[in-house]
């Protein structure tokens, strides 16, 4: 959170240049697992809507999160927040879902790549996708058009902000894959390491089971009990 983090500006045009981050550790760990299983260990929560897709899904994301709302069509604050991010942090830009204009291009792409970041979250557009898309830098967006936008503002950097239908503070965990995006909070991101192995390793006693000898293996042992709590089946029935 910014709390407390010295302000430039006024409430609703302003920049908190300073946030606190994870280490880069916890970061480096959680980067190691799969959306899904961090989604799955946190009680699938926190995962941004299905509109938010990465130009390329080869993308792989992960970094703490530098926060900008802006105006509809206006990338002021987006050139701020781009001053003031460090290596490896993730740029998240809520326009409030508004996809009317590409707001963040090659130009932009490139700064990002000679800071070191570790991608960008667009609830919105981008454009120049093609170039985007072959850059190898992650970005994961609404839409994409090749209408560009001003530079007036008003906007805000590193406050809390909605994304993909999920609240973002600043120096959260966001991890992005070709599924999509999970924001993790940074007060859970040591504990989603554990909850993420542990889904980790359930998923392989399931593959070693479904590759096993026992035909009944390739099932789960929660379908039969489950289907008769629901009524489908009798005590005494199976299938």
């Amino acid at each position: 959170m910014s709390t407390g983090k010295k302000m430039y500006g006024r409430s609703g045009f302003c920049i908190v240049p300073e946030i606190d981050r994870v280490p880069k550790q916890v970061v480096d760990e959680l980067r190691q697992f799969q959306a899904a299983i961090i989604g799955d260990g946190m009680g699938r929560r926190g995962i941004m809507d299905s509109g938010i897709k990465p130009l390329n899904p080869s993308s792989k994301m992960c970094g703490s999160a530098v926060t900008v709302e802006t105006r509809a069509a206006d990338n002021l604050m987006i050139h701020a927040a781009l001053k003031i991010a460090q290596p490896g942090d993730v740029l998240i830009i809520n326009t409030h879902g508004d996809a009317s204009a590409g707001i963040w291009g090659e130009l932009t792409t490139r700064m990002a790549i000679r800071k070191g970041l570790a991608g960008l979250v667009m609830d919105g557009s981008v454009r120049d996708s093609l170039e985007l898309a072959r850059s190898g830098f992650p970005v994961f967006c609404r839409g994409v058009c090749p209408l560009g936008g001003g530079k007036d503002g008003p906007g805000q950097v590193n406050l809390p902000v909605s994304c993909g239908g999920v609240a973002v503070n600043p120096g959260d965990v966001i991890v992005g894959d070709a599924d999509g995006v999970i924001v993790v909070p940074s007060e859970l991101a040591e504990k989603a390491i554990g909850w993420a192995q542990d889904r980790v390793e359930a998923e392989e006693k399931r593959f070693a089971a479904i590759a096993g000898d026992d035909p009944e293996g390739i099932y789960p042992k929660w379908l039969i009990p489950t289907l008769r709590s629901k009524g489908v089946l009798g005590e005494d029935e199976t299938l």
